[in-house]
């Protein structure tokens, strides 16, 4: 086969579009779940308790020390029961909640210390001290990086293919498998697709940076 056979671009694009739907799905469910997980994660990493932040901190070493397609595949082979998807959006957000708690923790550690002191002296019970002083100013100066762990996240998306996932690059290879070689055209939609949605984000991404003084 020679040249790009826009016939087969015009009847994978479909497809495509509908992994698409699969892909945006796990990003935006997988991040709500790494920016809650996450930021769990970074509170309670600063409880008084090494019975409580050594078992936090020993999980989360696991996770960043450990590639995120064996990840998926652990997970897999342990909840045969669950859906793919499921197992996915659960894996991506632990994954990235380990990466997420970092900056929620660097979030916590720039708010100034007369905030803290300023509580304390106004005798604010620690829940009020959190969740009325500390955590709204954290989560300001931390929304950018967010941001590019989500956009990151939509890239890695791809990995979900290797546990069924019909996301859009599990379409576009089984195009290919199908119709007897047409992955030229698939992949290379499929990549077009991922770049118009993740650079105008990326643009936000940056205006965001800016406006909040990165």
């Amino acid at each position: 086969m020679n040249g790009f056979d826009w016939n087969a671009a015009g009847e994978v694009l479909p497809l495509l579009l509908e992994g698409f739907r699969v892909t945006l799905l796990a990003t935006v469910l997988g991040t709500l779940v790494a920016a809650v997980l996450g930021l769990a994660i970074a509170v309670a990493g600063r409880a008084p308790s090494p019975w409580v932040t050594l078992p936090v901190r020993l999980v989360m070493e696991f996770v960043r020390s450990t590639p995120l397609l064996v990840q998926l595949v652990g997970a897999a082979a342990l909840f045969t029961s669950t859906e793919p998807l499921v197992i996915g959006i659960v894996v991506l957000g632990v994954h990235y909640a380990a990466y997420t708690s970092e900056v929620y923790r660097a979030g916590i550690d720039g708010v100034p210390k007369g905030q803290w002191e300023a509580c304390r002296a106004l005798s604010l019970p620690p829940r009020r001290t959190w969740l009325a002083v500390i955590l709204p100013q954290a989560v300001r100066n931390v929304l950018p990086a967010l941001g590019n762990y989500a956009i990151s996240m939509f890239k890695e998306t791809p990995f979900l293919a290797v546990i069924t996932v019909h996301e859009m690059v599990f379409e576009a290879r089984q195009y290919g498998a199908e119709q007897f070689g047409y992955y030229t055209e698939a992949f290379t939609l499929a990549g077009l697709v991922f770049l118009v949605a993740s650079y105008p984000t990326s643009l936000l991404m940056r205006k965001l940076e800016k406006r909040l003084g990165h």
